[in-house]
């Protein structure tokens, strides 16, 4: 398999809502920052992959084909994406995929949402006017976590603290709250029993766009190497089917942690970005991702691991409560945690990251995508 990596990351400005710009306008933002980080032009382009949530959320269908005209890539390959809320992930999977087995030398990864041009709560509801709404339909998942695992009720307030105070730090987090608190926190309305407004994630435009090439378009540039890739689904409900652990999730770590050779990811790990809509998934995540033991995920939050100067420092980018444009968050995710390891974070940088895990998620706890990074083909070495 030939080496790929990312060389260049960029994203849209930081409003929640971007009324100001057209879907190309918005779209166009991040990709001519990573050109611009990489050091390259859409000539230098081989294939472009376009990812983001179904069509229904702006009721816009198969945008990807006039983007290519807004993009400056008429003429190359478009490959388009969908696999609910981890399509970013899986975009950047996609196009690193095209990469490695030789078939382009530098693709273009990009996945956005306009949320304020659409309606998500019709979008969730398969267009026929009702639905829950993701808080509804993972807050059944994170009561059983909290009964099972005997965590405390201030848990989830500790992200959503950690997670908004990191968004302070990050001049592309669309949703910063300078005020935030553990009281104001806990006094943010109820809205599906055990998750509160503050531990929740915004509704929000963006675009997020990485470029990756292989070893020799590498040279001169500073990468971050892709290690290891891999994505899982499962069926939303069958007998014996654990929400709180999906099997998908499970295989999705032990897969990508196998081509790398992490055995050890808490200490092999420098940091991780995940995919955190709700708080209480961090330590859910922490779990299901083998960096906690089961049922002691919830101990590395309270005990500070998972804050920006801790242990195991996690979403120093203020993660997806702070920024949510559905069909990108997985690939921001993936793009930040290739900031880390280029050093190139700003100033949520984790100091001396060399390996860094992402991972997305999306529909009903039961699409998955992961990658590792590093600052190096050969990080343990």
């Amino acid at each position: 398999m030939i080496p790929a990596a990312v060389v260049g990351v960029g994203q849209t400005h930081h409003k929640t809502r971007r009324l100001d710009v057209s879907f190309g306008g918005l779209v166009r933002e991040a990709v001519f920052r990573a050109l611009d980080d990489a050091e390259m032009t859409m000539d230098d382009v081989d294939a472009v992959v376009l990812g983001k949530a179904p069509d229904l959320f702006e009721g816009v269908m198969k945008p990807e084909l006039y983007l290519s005209d807004a993009l400056g890539a008429v003429g190359k390959p478009m490959f388009r994406v969908h696999t609910a809320g981890s399509v970013g992930g899986t975009t950047a999977i996609v196009a690193a995929s095209h990469v490695q087995a030789g078939k382009h030398k530098s693709v273009l990864a990009v996945a956005f949402e306009k949320q304020s041009e659409g309606n998500a709560q019709f979008a969730l509801g398969s267009g026929r006017g009702a639905s829950l709404g993701a808080g509804g339909a993972f807050a059944p998942f994170i009561r059983a976590y909290i009964h099972r695992s005997g965590a405390p009720e201030d848990i989830g307030w500790k992200v959503a603290v950690k997670d908004r105070r990191n968004a302070l730090k990050n001049p592309y987090a669309h949703l910063k709250i300078e005020d935030i608190s553990i009281e104001k926190v806990k006094n943010s309305p109820m809205m599906w029993e055990p998750i509160r407004f503050l531990e929740s994630c915004p509704s929000s435009d963006g675009a997020c766009a990485v470029v990756i090439t292989d070893e020799e378009g590498a040279q001169g540039r500073t990468p971050a190497w892709i290690l290891g890739t891999s994505s899982r689904s499962e069926p939303p409900s069958f007998p014996g089917r654990d929400p709180v652990r999906p099997q998908a999730c499970l295989q999705c770590a032990q897969d990508v942690y196998g081509q790398v050779g992490i055995t050890r990811p808490r200490e092999q790990l420098d940091m991780a970005e995940l995919y955190v809509p709700f708080s209480w998934h961090e330590p859910m995540w922490l779990e299901a991702h083998f960096i906690a033991e089961e049922g002691e995920g919830w101990r590395m939050v309270d005990d500070g691991s998972t804050e920006l100067g801790g242990s195991f420092p996690v979403n120093c980018s203020g993660g997806v409560l702070s920024s949510n444009p559905i069909g990108a968050s997985g690939l921001l995710r993936f793009a930040e945690a290739a900031n880390q390891v280029r050093g190139a974070a700003g100033e949520h940088q984790v100091e001396g990251a060399r390996t860094a895990l992402a991972m997305a998620y999306g529909a009903n706890s039961q699409y998955f995508s992961m990658w590792v990074v590093g600052n190096s083909l050969q990080p343990f070495a």
